[in-house]
């Protein structure tokens, strides 16, 4: 029988929030693509994904968050068996050889976005009994640590160095709400330092550096863009020179330039908020900033009002994939951070993402309409 409860507890605000973002994500998409008639069916796609993600939002509702969280390990060994397949049949996606989807008819699917949230599940899962509380040493953190490294590596070959260390910045604020050992972290603090070194220089004699060399030019270009403004450097120049033009108010709706002809690489995707500072001015795009803060705030809110441990190790999660998100992508296009292809939540072009995404809402939106359940 169907709990009224349920929809009594439904957070409007929260559905409202996203689905303006999403709104003001399709004006910028169509803006951005005005200028090539070839680019016209993104913003359409993009309101096709923006329908099909809400469908997944209320899907996830439907299951209780524990129930899911439960399924999180099958989730999760899905997601890693795709990456697999990636390595082994991936392509790559428009304007890209980097073999990061797996083409589904017209469509691509991009499965590292998914392993962010199987991730979160299986963490919620697992650290849900008291015994892990203020207690995690080495020997309680090596399965864990071991779900993430699997897909980590996995998404590292791909490469996609962005993505997977967003696994690792998703994994940080979830141990430390579980309570970490300090001797643990000084020591898990030093090994991650080598291992930096490691990537960067390799070992003599044994192998060279894991990290390639464009993914070692966009962060000496993130220092530096002069060093290579033709190459490397040449998207954060652009960006930088879309934002500043917008000035106070901006040029206006389609009135960009950086964009429409073609100057700024990516401006649909990874750049749209270049585009869209540049014709809606530092007012439009702090707003935008404006409306991402509220959204964060508003669903870390839900930590504060549960007494359900796995309840609030998902909100964490959730949060920590969208903050990280607005972070990157915001401080790439201001040439604060590397360029590492991380899309803007809800207002970049990308199916995979916003299916990702939505997911990530429909759990806090199960969380909040069965927090009574925890009272």
């Amino acid at each position: 029988m169907f709990d009224r409860r349920l929809l009594s507890n439904f957070d409007w605000v929260l559905c409202g929030i996203v689905l303006l973002i999403c709104l003001i994500g399709v004006i910028a998409i169509h803006s951005a693509t005005i200028g090539a008639p070839e680019m016209a069916f993104y913003k359409v796609r993009q309101i096709y994904w923006i329908l099909l993600g809400s469908g997944v939002a209320l899907a996830t509702t439907l299951i209780h968050y524990r129930t899911l969280a439960q399924w999180g390990y099958f989730l999760h060994f899905g997601v890693i068996i795709l990456l697999v397949l990636v390595l082994l049949f991936g392509v790559g996606g428009p304007g890209t050889p980097v073999k990061r989807w797996l083409a589904v008819g017209p469509f691509f699917i991009q499965p590292s976005e998914f392993a962010k949230y199987t991730l979160i599940l299986i963490l919620a899962h697992h650290f849900r009994e008291r015994r892990f509380i203020g207690n995690l040493g080495f020997l309680k953190l090596m399965w864990p640590t071991m779900m993430v490294m699997i897909p980590f590596v996995l998404i590292l070959k791909q490469p996609d160095l962005g993505t997977a260390l967003l696994l690792m910045i998703v994994f940080v604020p979830i141990i430390f709400l579980v309570g970490i050992r300090k001797v643990t972290m000084l020591l898990t603090a030093f090994i991650s330092a080598v291992l930096a070194l490691v990537a960067w220089y390799g070992i003599p004699s044994l192998f060279g550096p894991i990290l390639k060399s464009y993914q070692k030019n966009r962060i000496l270009t993130f220092i530096n863009p002069d060093l290579d403004p033709l190459g490397a450097g040449y998207q954060v120049i652009q960006s930088m020179i879309a934002i500043g033009s917008g000035q106070i108010w901006g040029k206006g709706f389609e009135q960009g330039t950086q964009g429409q002809l073609n100057f700024l690489p990516a401006h649909h995707t990874d750049f749209i908020f270049s585009v869209f500072s540049e014709e809606w001015g530092f007012i439009g795009g702090v707003t935008i900033l404006m409306l991402f803060l509220f959204l964060i705030l508003w669903a870390l809110s839900g930590v504060l009002k549960t007494n359900d441990r796995s309840s609030a190790i998902l909100v964490v999660g959730i949060v920590s994939v969208i903050t990280s998100h607005v972070m990157i992508n915001i401080g790439m296009v201001l040439g604060l951070m590397p360029v590492v292809g991380v899309p803007l939540p809800f207002f970049s072009y990308g199916g995979s993402s916003m299916l990702s995404m939505m997911f990530g809402i429909g759990l806090l939106l199960n969380i909040r309409m069965r927090r009574f359940q925890n009272k």
